[in-house]
């Protein structure tokens, strides 16, 4: 069982507010990392909320395969969130795709080739590297308890930091796309 992680527990702070809900081509911006899980096949897909969650669930619609959680503990940083998404995976998965709710261009081709190369190969962690920077990230369980363990506002990339060689990387050739970190990045989205 392959699973996806959209960590969308964020304050936006950087933002100046719930930048989950903005609309970015027609749908709440944390809507396409769901999408594009969904349309990748992924089993199971867990989104993440913390900050202002009554309403980012509320904007949200899911497939059946997929759930909230609630990361109470958000404003400790995106390793929580990681944390809660891990834990809260179906005890059968296998690997997780780790997914940002503020980069909407990710599309579920990606995914799916995350997926391919992981049944291929099954390494520890694979990423996607884009011409200009990384991009999602697959967690084998292997790691979980390490990612698990992170603290402050360090996602999974401290695990291959930390272990460079254990890290197989999924080229493609094509620009990263935009992260939605502040409001003029609305635009370029």
């Amino acid at each position: 069982m392959i699973s996806a992680i959209v960590l969308a527990a964020g304050e936006g702070r950087r933002f100046g507010g719930t930048k989950q809900l903005e609309v970015v081509r027609g749908k709440p911006l944390v809507q396409h990392a769901v999408d594009a899980a969904t349309g990748a096949g992924v089993d199971e897909i867990v989104v993440v909320l913390g900050h202002d969650a009554e309403r980012v669930s509320a904007a949200l619609t899911l497939p059946p395969s997929a759930r909230v959680v609630v990361n109470q503990g958000y404003a400790e940083g995106q390793s929580t969130s990681l944390a809660e998404g891990l834990r809260a995976l179906d005890p059968s998965s296998e690997a997780a795709v780790v997914l940002l709710a503020d980069q909407p261009g990710i599309e579920a081709r990606h995914i799916a080739s995350l997926v391919t190369a992981y049944r291929d190969e099954e390494p520890d962690v694979l990423r996607i590297r884009f011409r200009d920077g990384p991009g999602p990230v697959m967690l084998a369980c292997s790691v979980w308890p390490e990612a698990i363990a992170l603290a402050g506002d360090t996602g999974a990339r401290a695990l291959f930091d930390a272990d460079i060689v254990r890290v197989r990387w999924l080229a493609f050739d094509e620009d990263a796309p935009v992260d939605v970190d502040v409001r003029d990045d609305l635009e370029r989205a």
